[in-house]
């Protein structure tokens, strides 16, 4: 019989993404995406913190609170390989596995003081939903954890940005300025599923506040609306 351990939830992490559409695949892909790291009320220990400001990176360990299932597969379908091949999951990072628990590196960008929340830390590059528990948080280790010639089978190369972007300015300069470049940077990741490519459909998803529809044609994604969340 399999062992069953205990795994406690040490944090949340606040983001801009509500739903699972548009987060990007894997975690740096879109560096401005900003995510807030709110500690649970028997973590809110400042001294479970000392020497973490001397790293750049850290590794997030979380639960994808979200991917239901009742049971596991062997093979699941990697979006890198268009949807329509299957694979080991043990062999991707999708997250439906035996085990839902999410690994992501992410840039410390700082350490605050909330009056409420206590110790905050404040990352860049998250790839989660808002509200995902954090179960450990480790240190990014450059010695250890940054292999140069190490392979990466079907995903060796960095994927890129696989659309170009118009945003009409009317629409895009809705957004605060700070969130402009990284919704930008979100669409020309492509966040449809592989195995989409329907020109005349509009995808459409929530993002800081806001719902942002989109149209792709070729490798151009058109932005056709912005509304507020709740102006209806």
């Amino acid at each position: 019989m399999a062992e069953i351990f205990e795994i406690k939830t040490i944090a949340h992490i606040r983001t801009d993404f509500n739903e699972k559409f548009g987060i990007p695949r894997q975690s740096g892909l879109v560096e401005g995406l900003k995510g807030e790291i709110i500690f649970e009320p028997e973590y809110r220990r400042e001294e479970a913190l000392k020497g973490i400001e001397g790293f750049t990176h850290l590794w997030l360990l979380w639960i994808f609170s979200k991917a239901e299932q009742k049971s596991w597969s062997p093979t699941v379908r990697p979006p890198r390989l268009g949807g329509n091949k299957r694979m080991g999951v043990f062999a991707t990072r999708s997250p439906f596995r035996p085990n839902p628990i999410g690994l992501s590196c992410v840039k410390l960008e700082r350490i605050r003081r909330d009056k409420k929340y206590g110790t905050v830390i404040e990352v860049s590059g998250a790839d989660m939903l808002d509200n995902t528990p954090i179960i450990d948080i480790k240190p990014y280790l450059p010695f250890a954890d940054s292999i140069p010639n190490a392979a990466g089978g079907f995903a060796e190369e960095h994927p890129g940005n696989r659309l170009s972007v118009d945003a009409p300015d009317e629409l895009i300069n809705l957004l605060p300025p700070d969130k402009r470049k990284t919704l930008i940077k979100i669409i020309e990741q492509d966040p449809r599923p592989a195995y989409q490519n329907e020109p005349d459909r509009e995808y459409g998803f929530d993002f800081a506040g806001f719902e942002v529809k989109f149209t792709v044609s070729g490798s151009t994604a058109v932005i056709t609306d912005i509304i507020v969340n709740g102006d209806r």
